[in-house]
């Protein structure tokens, strides 16, 4: 029994982390430019689609699909701010809310249009193969998604910190007004965010292709699993993305073991309300947001 908790709780972690990359994406949007990405959900889709036709066209390494995920989503986000969200970003919110929501549907019918409903399995070796360590069996797939998750947060935690760049991204998300008076370019700043977020979203769905059939509709599950996650651990906040993934990843391995897998995601949205009830701003929301 001791052994099947500490599967799972391993197992919970490891997704916990990717869900982590996909709410840094959500969150990074939101912090610098305050606008929330309702199509993130669609953007993690097109990274695995990204995987799927990568291993099945020129079978790749998932890591090397990730890259290609990385390069394309980014390029597609600062485009797609640059053409689309930047006319939107010093709008009330409620334009801010339809137009998301028009790109959500508008990316969702392009999908089931080029590649129709049907799910379509990423055929990755990792999946078959297994790694012990004492009490816990991991599947390869689902530590390598983890382990380069865990990596690429680390990075961009560090980059953002500690390169020019980033700190022009903070001072932006602090004082858009002051940073337009001490020269920053912010027009390219906010492109070069959106193309950060987008990629965050692109690679975390290249790595989870072997573990979620690649299919339209996991748009609005993942969409929804950003929020929730981003919420428990606090909206805009780098940490509060990783901890509530992490939270998430567990509650869903914890629900499924505990329940049945239809009910993993009851867990998660029973600890949203929670963090809702007794600290809105999440763990580590700023007081006001």
């Amino acid at each position: 029994m001791l052994s099947l908790w500490l599967n799972v709780l391993a197992s919970g972690i490891l997704l916990g982390l990717v869900y982590g990359l996909v709410a840094l994406g959500l969150t990074i949007i939101f912090g610098v430019m305050r606008v929330v990405n309702f199509a993130h959900g669609e953007m993690v889709v097109f990274g695995v689609y990204i995987g799927y036709w990568a291993v099945r066209l020129w079978d790749v390494p998932i890591i090397v699909a990730a890259a290609i995920a990385a390069v394309v989503m980014f390029i597609f986000g600062y485009f797609l701010e640059t053409l689309i969200v930047k006319r939107f970003v010093n709008r009330p919110h409620h334009y801010q809310f339809i137009v998301f929501i028009g790109l959500s549907l508008l990316f969702s019918g392009a999908l089931l249009v080029a590649f129709g409903p049907d799910p379509r399995p990423t055929a990755s070796q990792l999946s078959f193969h297994t790694v012990s360590l004492g009490f816990v069996t991991l599947d390869l797939a689902r530590l390598q998604a983890a382990a380069t998750a865990g990596l690429l947060i680390t990075l961009l935690g560090a980059y953002l910190k500690f390169s020019s760049f980033g700190r022009s991204l903070r001072a932006a998300a602090d004082n858009r007004l002051g940073g337009l008076v001490v020269g920053l370019n912010i027009p390219r700043i906010y492109a070069v965010t959106f193309g950060i977020g987008a990629a965050c979203a692109g690679v975390a769905g290249a790595l989870i292709s072997p573990l979620f059939d690649a299919q339209p509709y996991l748009a609005v599950d993942f969409t929804l699993l950003a929020f929730v996650t981003v919420i428990v651990g606090g909206l805009g906040s780098f940490s509060g993305a990783l901890l509530g993934g992490l939270m998430i990843g567990v509650a869903e391995a914890i629900a499924a073991l505990m329940f049945a897998p239809s009910m993993k995601t009851a867990l998660p949205y029973a600890l949203l309300i929670l963090v809702l009830i007794f600290r809105p701003r999440g763990f580590f929301g700023a007081k006001e947001i």
